[in-house]
């Protein structure tokens, strides 16, 4: 008998599974089951009531999918899916009502998350005994409740309203300045600490949720800090108020400068010439920098900027070309790649440069012509970037593993036109290339023989298994792999015989299956 827990997830994810075998697994599902039960889109209305009404978790997440509806929630015995039905704006405001004086602080907390809360449930939310509560609110308020909760006296609370959005842009500006408004009186460090304190970075309990480094001298320093990072990167912050911090000594509110749209010249200037790479990065990936603010970054040695200003949309296409042999943008098309002109792509597929044409090359929509002059490129890594390309014949791509052998083979298994013959094929190749035998165990087109070559790879197996054109024998053996991923995915696989799948769960129904260990946290624990 195959590991229970490995069985079940894959029968439950079966979309081949009847219905009557659908309600005999939810009747002995745990959390973790459920949760593949719930996701099938073939589960009926009163399956669903009977997984919710036995696994809690469940109704969340029907709730979340619209499976469940008002009337079918209770929210004093299932107050998770009534939260959920309230996030997705679809709960009853008696429920609101209700949940604002729940004893439990996290469903409060959840709460206070939800869209178009009615007033005198934000009024409470807002008077909330625990300011976890009323930053969550905080987080996610209207602007004039944000603009109130600016002003609480601690420091938590005022954190979280300046990373909210909808946060008016002048209560922004005080709360990344401090003018304007009372000093908070506390934060979560001097809560929980005598001050002056300074949280150990590398803090040994585990039920500490303090942030490393968090301290308190009095100040709130490390919540102040916070509060102004929020605020910096919060994109209804005044530009005016931003700007002063371009030569701040915190590295991390320069950082989150440099994302920022919108900032003038100079200030871009500036931090082109920050001593850390991680700001310039970020720099060079704003879309706001001008062309010639660009051309200097090209030129910087760091790795990490020239692949960001490589990904910028606004790049100047000689300014990516220069890039092409020199920064590392991995496979993905590059927006500025995925922009261009019909004329500019046929520039670019022209170039001498193969590192240029291998950026082309990437496009899934070239003009046949340039796809095939592309597909009979010298360079094999141009030959490997347009392998995967739609409407490459048979011819082409057995032409394209001739000439350069296994460093295309898997991408030429990647593509969607490739046939059954050649996919065969591609699993004999001498030497063998593992990565195309996962594309090809993935590829829809792929047949019984070249699925049981793919089962001899370890990462290609578990698609191999639960692969439709793999013989239900076979899927049948694999149901008692070593490998927990196989046995769940030949559980998976439509082409499991139906009979097997209802001796599984009869045999499954007789044998206890085992829960999901849970671990509790205290919140607010002292260090010591």
């Amino acid at each position: 008998m195959p590991p229970v827990n490995h069985v079940l997830y894959g029968l439950a994810a079966n979309a081949a599974l009847p219905s009557e075998l659908v309600d005999r697994l939810t009747a002995i599902a745990d959390a973790d089951i459920a949760a593949e039960l719930a996701a099938r889109p073939d589960l009926a209305h009163a399956q669903a009531l009977r997984l919710a009404s036995r696994v809690e978790e469940s109704a969340v997440w029907l709730a979340y999918a619209g499976r469940l509806t008002v009337a079918d929630v209770d929210p004093v015995a299932q107050p998770h899916a009534a939260l959920a039905l309230l996030d997705g704006g679809a709960g009853s405001p008696e429920w609101a009502r209700l949940l604002a004086a729940d004893p439990v602080v996290e469903r409060r907390e959840k709460l206070a998350a939800c869209p178009a809360l009615p007033p005198d449930v934000v009024e409470t939310l807002a008077a909330d005994p625990d300011v976890r509560v009323v930053a969550e609110l905080a987080l996610w308020t209207t602007p004039e409740v944000a603009a109130r909760l600016a002003g609480h006296p601690h420091a938590e609370v005022r954190r979280a309203v300046a990373a909210n959005e909808a946060t008016p842009p002048a209560v922004l500006a005080a709360l990344l300045t401090g003018q304007g408004l009372p000093p908070a009186r506390r934060c979560l460090v001097c809560d929980r600490e005598e001050t002056p304190f300074v949280h150990d970075p590398h803090c040994s309990r585990l039920d500490c949720d303090l942030e490393p480094g968090a301290s308190c001298d009095g100040s709130h320093e490390s919540t102040v800090h916070d509060t102004r990072q929020a605020a910096l990167r919060n994109p209804a912050t005044p530009t005016e108020a931003v700007v002063g911090f371009v030569d701040h000594p915190s590295l991390l509110l320069r950082w989150a400068l440099a994302a920022r749209p919108g900032l003038p010249s100079r200030v871009c200037e500036q931090l082109a010439a920050d001593p850390s790479p991680g700001v310039r990065a970020d720099l060079a990936g704003n879309p706001a920098i001008d062309d010639d603010l660009m051309r200097v970054l090209a030129g910087d040695p760091g790795h990490d900027v020239r692949r960001r200003l490589a990904h910028n949309p606004q790049v100047p296409l000689d300014v990516l070309t220069r890039l092409a042999g020199s920064a590392r943008m991995g496979d993905t098309l590059v927006p500025r790649i995925a922009a261009a002109s019909p004329d500019e792509v046929e520039e670019l597929a022209q170039s001498p440069d193969p590192a240029v044409r291998m950026l082309v090359a990437r496009r899934r929509d070239l003009p046949p012509a340039t796809r095939d002059a592309l597909a009979a490129d010298p360079d094999a890594k141009v030959v490997k970037s347009v392998a995967p390309h739609p409407g490459l014949s048979e011819a082409q791509l057995r032409a394209m593993a001739d000439r350069h052998g296994v460093r295309v083979v898997a991408k030429i298994a990647a593509n969607p036109d490739a046939t059954p013959a050649l996919l065969e094929d591609l699993t004999r190749h001498g030497p063998s290339v593992r990565k195309a035998l996962r594309e090809v165990a993935r590829h829809p087109r792929a047949t019984a023989p070249a699925l049981l070559a793919c089962l001899a790879d370890r990462r290609a197996r578990p698609m191999a298994a639960r692969h439709p054109a793999l013989p239900p024998s076979v899927v049948v053996e694999l149901l008692t792999d070593t490998d927990g991923q196989v046995v769940a995915a030949a559980a998976s696989n439509p082409s499991l015989p139906l009979a097997t799948m209802s001796d599984l769960v009869s045999r499954l129904e007789r044998r206890p299956v085992p829960g999901a260990a849970a671990t509790a946290r205290t919140p607010g624990a002292r260090c010591p």
